[in-house]
């Protein structure tokens, strides 16, 4: 995949048109990234084949952070934007629990904004092993 850069745990789930990664960020551990293989900046621009697959992985990727996490939610989002330009399209697929929004005294968009802000550092480790948890998951 051309502009690949490995991250921690390294790419967790490749279906035919959509890659699945850990999200690099503050969002916390266990927070995925859905993005397709092809550059696209416009859920409008996707291929039939690509739209049609995106649903069933962000259904499949929700569903292992329930497995695995079992959060009281799990948040699927459309990020898009870099330097208020549209970028590369990706899914954000987060779990949430009562816990991380007390701590943040937010909850949606707003808890989102409240762990940029902070910007706390993800423990690599911890993103491997739960990295790892996942792959075998899917």
């Amino acid at each position: 995949m051309s502009g690949y850069t490995p991250l921690p745990g390294g790419v967790i789930h490749e279906a035919d048109y959509w890659v699945v990664e850990h999200c690099v960020g503050p969002l916390g551990v266990g927070t995925l990234l859905v993005k397709p293989k092809r550059h696209v900046t416009r859920v409008s621009d996707l291929l039939d084949d690509e739209a049609a697959e995106v649903g069933s992985l962000l259904h499949r990727s929700a569903a292992v952070i329930d497995e695995l996490l079992s959060p009281d939610q799990v948040y699927v989002c459309l990020w898009s934007h870099a330097g208020g330009v549209p970028g590369h399209v990706h899914y954000v697929v987060q779990p949430v629990t009562a816990e991380l929004m007390n701590e943040y005294e937010a909850y949606g968009p707003r808890l989102q904004v409240a762990m940029f802000e902070a910007a706390e550092a993800l423990p690599e480790d911890e993103v491997v092993a739960f990295a790892d948890r996942a792959r075998a998951a899917f």
